[in-house]
């Protein structure tokens, strides 16, 4: 359980949420755990098998604090609340900052920015630990996308903005194949392709994202905002926008960084896949729970946000992302503070 920004998030299984004056108090077995003040609260949002009183229930519902229920995985399930007050408000803003291009450029820049500087941080990490020929290509590619992120600083336009986006991904999925080290031949990828993905990297790439994006997915309803709605992505019928503008700066410090763990200890290997006609590449059934597993133990690892200034598990990173989109959307910040790993 961990409370940010002031939220509450319940992640161990069977916990048991209720009432208790004014206050949430935590059982775990029948055993206290914790007990939190509901006038410090905005939120309380609930992985998976964890129980809430029906008192509670209605407590947060009068008191306008969002209860927000997910599956153990982070699909988002429901939300509770009471009569409408804020979220009206918030979708409100969501939408006239789409009509507004400043502002949805500014939103744009401040997620591509902070895509490139981790993109960045894992090419320098990955070179630091290579050698020769591939040392010095990933710096090279490091330093193109450092000079992306200056032309970036000088965009006025969702297009210019988009443009140094597409640019610095070109620089670095051309670089990738140097972050492969454990046999390079069957995981190199050629590129990025999706949709199908045409090897066996792009195929595990492909599950990574998403499963990101269902998660970003669920974190952006858990505040009240719309994920159709975004500004990086065009809008499309059924696609979420929002979400995929969202995961933008977790992809290369989450997805890409696991995928590359995974096949460099080789945990997954090449009879994990399999090659469909037409050369589409897919996981076999072991190579989705060997990927699931070594996402779920990702998910668990805490790191230092910058904004909050405090350790998080990995997996309420996005949560904490979009309270912060909610939080600019409503004008308390004045730009969207992205995630930039260390």
């Amino acid at each position: 359980m961990r409370e940010l920004l002031n939220v509450l998030y319940v992640l161990t299984q069977g916990t048991y949420l209720h009432l208790d004056h004014d206050t949430v108090r935590l059982e775990v077995e029948r055993e206290t755990k914790a007990r939190i003040p509901l006038l410090r609260l905005s939120g309380v949002v609930v992985f998976g098998d964890v129980l809430v009183s029906p008192a509670l229930i209605h407590r947060c519902a009068e008191d306008g604090c969002a209860l927000t229920f997910l599956d153990r995985n982070g699909r988002f399930m429901a939300r509770v609340e009471g009569p409408t007050k804020g979220n009206v408000l918030l979708r409100r803003a969501q939408h006239l900052a789409l009509s507004d291009a400043a502002a949805c450029t500014a939103v744009a820049r401040q997620v591509v920015a902070a895509k490139v500087q981790n993109s960045r941080q894992v090419l320098l990490r990955a070179a630091r630990e290579a050698d020769g020929g591939d040392s010095e290509a990933l710096s090279t590619a490091a330093t193109r996308l450092a000079d992306s992120l200056n032309r970036l600083r000088e965009t006025s336009t969702l297009d210019s903005v988009r443009g140094c986006e597409g640019e610095a991904a070109r620089h670095y999925f051309a670089a990738f194949p140097r972050m492969v080290r454990e046999d390079r031949a069957a995981f190199a990828p050629a590129g990025r392709t999706r949709r199908p993905p045409r090897d066996r990297m792009n195929a595990v790439l492909s599950f990574l994202y998403a499963i990101l994006r269902q998660e970003v997915a669920a974190a952006l309803e858990g505040v009240g905002l719309d994920p159709q709605v975004g500004y990086l992505h065009a809008l499309r019928p059924g696609r979420p926008a929002l979400a995929l503008d969202l995961m933008e700066e977790l992809r290369p410090v989450v997805a890409d960084r696991l995928a590359l763990t995974l096949v460099n200890r080789r945990q997954l290997r090449r009879e994990h896949f399999e090659e469909l006609p037409g050369g589409a590449w897919r996981l076999t059934d072991e190579g989705r729970r060997t990927v699931i597993v070594g996402y779920q133990t990702r998910k668990e690892e805490e790191v230092m946000h910058r904004v909050i200034d405090q350790k998080a598990p990995w997996g309420l990173v996005p949560h904490v992302q979009a309270r912060l989109l909610a939080r600019h959307l409503r004008g308390d910040l004045a730009h969207y503070p992205p995630f930039l790993a260390r």
